[in-house]
């Protein structure tokens, strides 16, 4: 394999990726509302030469090389988070701005940029004949991540009727390559309480004030230790061999769980009676050893939910695509990790040393960033966790872009980040050994039993 000429063609198409990346940026495509920006990438697609492309009935842009009966698929997600207070962006978000180094604008890491890498990574493949003949290779720019990770492919699996031999995930890895990341799941707590009027409370029952029993609990959970005398035992259990005996090692690779209140609602027939009932979102970041049971049962558990017999639920998921297809699922987005010596991993980390050596590379702006292992894990989610988590299709990370730019303001992405993961992407076909017989995966957690 001509490494150079494939490194050479990655840096000749940087103008344009650069184009196409602003364009993207410059269409506004939160969760539900991306139809401009997914015509723009079939458009972008068909021009490049791609033997196939296609939106399906839920909305994902589907890009195919290649004629095998093998499928290799390079997945990103092309909806955004919204802006935001705009007084903290410098620049208007959605015009962006261009450097010498660098593209601003929303969506630029998280994660556009993914998807003009992997569409000009397929185009490089196919210019320099790097699909082998019995191999296709699938691009797919996704929709509704941002709402429910993994729906897409959720429905690209089960409906579409697809499944690849491997994915690879173009959300931002900071340069690195990484193997699974923890997982999560979106949790309701219900308590109910009597209306009265304000001027005697006592004559009612305050929702509100027994749902801030609960948040102090909830609070304790995330913070606390786990020795004998903690009456709430702390998440960070997890990383213990006491209580996870047979995966406290993948908790540590992947970091502890967490959970936080993200949104908090209240019923009251006016500003001046008592709350007659309370309600709050979990954002509950699962790692290694957790299930979506258990952590529904830990916080059934907390004592405060026992005393006010607190409802605890898992959210489902049934907004309409921009198509106006709805395909409802849990609010639940499995763990998952991958060995680090599967055939589809060694395939990118091959590529990676060859064209640019053993460690993370970047625009001087990013190294701060990478001072990692080359190999690692994410932080946020994917939508590995339907990809690896519900089905265990092996699926593997190396994106362009930063995690720490993800919902941020003044979002940006590094034009060199573009250009490698390109080169990358275009070399794996080739590099990737087919699988051993071996399962690649090292741990998941599985779709729910429902």
């Amino acid at each position: 394999m001509d490494f150079d000429a494939i490194n050479k063609a990655a840096q000749g198409y940087l103008p344009q990726m650069t184009r196409f990346l602003r364009d993207l940026i410059a269409i506004p495509s939160e969760s539900c509302e991306e139809e401009g920006v997914i015509k723009r990438t079939i458009e972008e697609m068909k021009k490049l030469g791609f033997d196939r492309a296609e939106i399906d009935p839920q909305g994902n842009a589907l890009g195919y090389m290649g004629h095998g009966p093998r499928l290799i698929a390079y997945d990103g997600h092309i909806d955004t988070v919204g802006v935001g207070n705009l007084s903290n962006w410098k620049f208007d978000p959605y015009k962006g701005y261009e450097n010498d180094d660098e593209i601003g604008g929303r969506g630029g890491s998280d994660q556009e940029g993914g998807i003009v890498s992997a569409v000009y990574g397929a185009k490089i493949m196919k210019d320099l004949s790097l699909i082998p003949d019995d191999i296709t290779v699938l691009v797919t720019a996704t929709v509704q991540e941002e709402d429910c990770d993994g729906l897409c492919w959720q429905y690209i699996h089960q409906k579409d009727g697809l499944t690849p031999e491997f994915v690879i995930s173009t959300e931002p890895t900071d340069g690195g390559i990484y193997r699974g990341h923890r997982g999560r799941m979106e949790i309701r707590v219900d308590v109910k309480g009597i209306s009265c009027h304000g001027s005697a409370p006592e004559r009612g029952d305050n929702a509100i004030y027994k749902m801030a029993d609960i948040l102090k609990e909830v609070k304790a959970l995330n913070e606390n230790g786990y020795e004998a005398g903690d009456a709430i035992k702390g998440l960070a259990k997890m990383l213990d061999p006491k209580f996870n005996p047979e995966h406290y090692e993948d908790a540590r690779f992947l970091g502890r769980g967490t959970v936080t209140t993200s949104q908090i609602f209240f019923t009251s027939p006016s500003r001046c009676a008592v709350a007659d009932s309370c309600s709050i979102s979990l954002d509950r970041r699962m790692t290694a050893g957790e299930t979506w049971e258990s952590c529904l049962q830990e916080i059934a558990d907390l004592p405060a939910c026992k005393q006010y017999g607190a409802e605890v639920t898992m959210y489902m998921y049934d907004r309409p695509a921009w198509t106006g297809l709805v395909y409802e699922t849990e609010c639940y987005f499995p763990t998952w990790i991958n060995k680090e010596t599967a055939p589809h991993v060694q395939a990118l980390v091959d590529a990676h040393k060859a064209l640019y050596g053993e460690k993370r590379v970047g625009n001087p702006g990013s190294l701060h960033l990478r001072n990692r292992p080359l190999t690692d894990k994410w932080t946020f989610s994917t939508n590995g966790v339907a990809i690896q988590g519900r089905y265990g299709i092996p699926c593997v990370g190396f994106g362009p872009g930063a995690e720490s730019q993800a919902h941020a303001p003044n979002e940006i992405i590094w034009k060199e980040d573009l250009v490698r993961c390109a080169a990358v992407y275009a070399a794996v076909p080739g590099l990737y050994k087919g699988k051993d017989g071996e399962d690649s995966c090292q741990f998941r957690a599985g779709a729910v039993n429902k």
